[in-house]
C-alpha cells in the first residue's frame, strides 16, 4: 500500500530545485546547458558528476551513481524513501496527500503533528531566551567556558529554560494548546497528589533532541546549580519521545556520515558540539552508556562503520564491549577509540585540536583487539595460574575473529608474546570435540546483506522503475549480471521476472534480508510513474557503469584489446546520455 499519492510525490519532485539541492553538497559549475561538479559519492580530482536541472536527474560518469531528487536525499542523508519524500516536502513547502487512511490512524497522526508543532515553538522560545535574556547570562558564560561558540550552539538550537514555574505553560495556552497537550509533549508535569500543572524544565540549558529529519521530539536539560534536582533531566517517555531510540545530533551528522562512510558515537551533548565545531561533523551522542538496539540500528542507517569514543572508565569500556557484541548481528563495523584517561572528546579537542582526536580515530581498534588488550591489562601475568586464566579467557575472543586474516594473526602473536606461550597454544583446546554438536549441525540463517552504496541504490532504483510496465519488463530482460555491482540486485531482477504478476509471493523463507530487498523494490515501484525517456536514460547510465567497471578490470589486467573496445563503447554511451539529457554544448 502506498503511503502518499503518486500526484503528491510528483509535486515534490517538481518543486525541488536540483541545483540548490545538489549544490549544498558539492560546488556546481554551469557548463553550457549543464551543471558539473566533483562527485559527492566518491573521491575524484576531475569533475565527472552532472546534473540535469530541468529533468531533475543527476549522474556520475565515474562511479555510476544516478537518480532523482528523492534518491539523492536518500543517499546523502541516509533516509529511507518515505523519510526522503517527507524531508523534501518540508523543505519546499509541498503538502503531501495520503492514500486512504484509517480514521483512527488519521486522528492519531493529526494529534502527533500538533504535539510536534508545540515542541517546535517551545524550542524556538528556549533559543530566544538563551541569547536575549539576562537570566541566561550564566548559561552563556558556561557554554563559552567549554569553548563552544555561538555558531555551533545555534546550529544545534541550544536554548535555556527560564526559572519561572509557568512561562511555557502560559505561553502555549495563549497559542491555543491545552494542558493535556503540554503534558503529552513532556513540556509540563502534574504536581503531587493531583496538584497543579507546571513547566517541567526550569533554569536549565536545553539541548533539543531531534530525529533524522530535524524534527525536535524532546529535550535533554542540564542544570547549572547545586540542589536543583538531577544534573541532567530528559523529556519523560511519551508517544513522541523515546529515549532509547534517540541519538543527539543525528540530523546534523547524517550528511557528513554518509559522505565519510563513518559515524562517531560519544557520550555527551558538549562532546558532539565540540567535535562539530572542530570539523568532525559526523558525531552523535548516545547520552550515556546504556546503548539500545534502536540506537544501534540508527547508527547503521547513517553509516556502515561506527567509531565509539566513550569515556575510558569501566562503564565506558563495558558499554563499548556490549555495543561490539550487539553490532555483530547488524552488519555494522564497530571500532573502539581509546581516549586518554580522564579526558572526554570535548576536552581533547579544546586542549589539543581536532588533529589529536583524528589521530585516535586512525588508531581505533576492532572490538576483538580492544577486548584482548583489556584482558591482558587486567590479568596476573606473573604466575602460571594467572596466565592460564588469561589464556582461557582469550581463546574464544581470538577464535571469533575470521581465520586467515591479518587481525587474527596479529592477535595470536600478541597473546603468545604476552603470555610467553607457543602461538599454537592460543588456538588449541585441551579437549577438542570430534563430533559436531546439535547446535553446530543445525542450518544457520544466511548472513545479512551488505549495505547498498550510492551505485547500488541507483541499480535498485532502476529495478523499481522497471517493475509494473511492459516497457520496464523489456529493459529488465536486457539486463545482464555485469550491469549490477551489487549481486543481490541481480537476484531481485531474476525474482521479478519469475513472478512478474505478483513479486511478493514465493519470498525466500531462509533469507530475510533478501526478502526485505524485494519488498523494498516493489514498494518503490508503487510510488513511481516512469516515462520511457527516464527508463532509457537510467538504462544507459547502468550500461555506462558496467563498461567503466570492465575498463578498470582490463587496465589492471593490461588487456589492451579489451580496453580499446570498451573505450569505444564508453564514448558511444556518453554521447547517447548527453543527447538524452540535453547536455550537448
Amino acid at each position: 500500500m502506498r503511503l502518499y499519492t503518486k500526484d503528491s510525490i510528483e509535486r515534490v519532485k517538481d518543486a525541488v530545485d536540483m541545483v540548490e539541492l545538489v549544490g549544498a553538497r558539492t560546488d556546481l559549475r554551469r557548463v553550457g546547458s549543464r551543471w558539473t561538479a566533483l562527485c559527492p559519492f566518491h573521491d575524484e580530482r576531475t569533475p565527472s558528476f552532472s546534473v540535469d536541472a530541468q529533468r531533475g536527474f543527476y549522474h556520475c560518469f565515474g562511479c555510476g551513481a544516478s537518480g532523482d531528487a528523492i534518491g539523492f536525499v536518500e543517499a546523502m542523508e541516509g533516509l529511507d524513501f518515505r523519510e526522503a519524500v517527507e524531508s523534501l516536502a518540508d523543505r519546499y513547502g509541498v503538502e503531501l496527500k495520503r492514500e486512504q487512511e484509517d480514521p483512527q490512524a488519521e486522528e492519531e497522526r493529526k494529534r502527533r503533528e500538533r504535539l510536534l508543532k508545540l515542541i517546535e515553538r517551545t524550542t524556538s522560545y528556549y533559543e530566544r531566551v538563551l541569547w536575549e535574556s539576562a537570566e541566561a547570562a550564566h548559561a552563556r558564560d558556561y557554554l563559552a567556558s567549554r569553548g563552544l561558540e555561538e555558531e555551533v550552539l545555534r546550529t544545534y538550537r541550544v536554548g535555556y529554560s527560564p526559572s519561572a514555574w509557568d512561562k511555557v505553560l502560559l505561553a502555549a495556552q495563549r497559542d491555543g494548546f491545552s494542558r493535556e497537550e503540554l503534558l503529552a509533549a513532556g513540556l509540563a508535569q502534574q504536581g503531587r497528589n493531583g496538584g497543579g500543572v507546571y513547566d517541567r524544565f526550569r533554569g536549565r540549558i536545553m539541548f533539543p533532541l531531534a530525529d533524522a529529519r530535524g524534527r525536535v521530539l524532546g529535550f535533554g536539560a542540564r542544570t547549572l546549580g547545586e540542589g536543583r534536582g538531577p544534573k541532567y533531566l530528559n523529556t519523560s517517555e511519551n508517544s513522541i519521545y523515546h529515549k532509547g531510540r534517540q541519538l543527539f545530533g543525528i540530523h546534523q551528522a547524517r550528511p557528513a556520515a554518509a559522505s565519510a562512510g563513518r559515524i562517531v558515537a560519544v557520550e555527551g551533548y558538549t562532546d558532539v558540539l565540540a567535535l562539530h565545531q572542530a570539523g568532525i561533523r559526523e558525531a552523535v551522542a548516545i547520552m550515556g552508556t546504556a546503548l539500545t538496539n534502536e540506537q544501534l540500528q540508527e547508527l547503521r542507517r547513517a553509516a556502515p562503520t561506527a567509531y565509539f569514543a566513550l569515556d575510558a572508565d569501566s562503564a565506558g569500556q563495558e558499554a563499548m564491549l556490549r555495543a561490539g557484541h550487539m553490532a555483530r548481528d547488524r552488519d555494522l563495523e564497530l571500532l573502539v577509540v581509546q581516549l586518554p584517561d580522564g579526558r572526554d572528546p570535548a576536552e581533547l579537542v579544546a586542549e589539543n585540536g581536532a588533529g589529536a582526536f583524528l589521530s585516535l580515530l586512525d588508531r581505533a581498534l576492532t572490538v576483538a583487539e580492544f577486548e584482548v588488550r583489556r584482558v591482558l591489562a587486567s590479568a596476573d601475568l606473573g604466575t602460571p595460574r594467572g596466565r592460564d586464566h588469561a589464556l582461557a579467557a582469550l581463546r574464544p575472543i581470538v577464535a571469533g575473529v575470521p581465520p586467515r586474516t591479518a587481525t587474527r594473526d596479529e592477535l595470536v602473536r600478541l597473546v603468545a608474546d604476552r603470555l610467553n606461550v607457543d602461538p599454537s597454544y592460543v588456538m588449541s583446546q585441551d579437549s577438542p570435540s570430534t563430533a559436531p554438536s546439535a547446535e553446530a549441525s543445525r542450518p544457520r540463517p544466511r548472513a545479512p546483506l551488505a549495505p547498498l552504496d550510492a551505485v547500488a541504490k541507483s541499480e535498485r532504483g532502476f529495478l523499481a522503475m522497471c517493475h509494473g510496465s511492459e516497457l520496464g519488463k523489456e529493459y529488465l530482460e536486457r539486463l545482464e549480471r555485469d550491469h549490477f555491482s551489487y549481486e543481490p540486485l541481480w537476484r531481485v531482477r531474476e525474482h521479478l521476472l519469475s513472478h512478474w504478476d505478483d513479486p511478493l509471493i514465493a519470498l525466500p523463507d531462509d533469507d530475510e534480508s533478501f526478502a526485505v530487498l524485494i519488498k523494498d523494490v516493489v514498494l518503490r515501484a508503487e510510488n513511481d510513474d516512469v516515462s520511457a525517456e527516464a527508463l532509457r536514460l537510467t538504462f544507459l547510465q547502468l550500461d555506462l557503469a558496467r563498461v567503466n567497471r570492465g575498463l578498470r578490470r582490463a587496465e589492471q589486467d593490461q588487456d589492451f584489446d579489451v580496453q580499446r573496445t570498451l573505450a569505444r563503447d564508453r564514448q558511444r554511451l556518453r554521447d547517447q546520455i548527453d543527447e538524452l539529457m540535453g547536455l550537448t554544448l
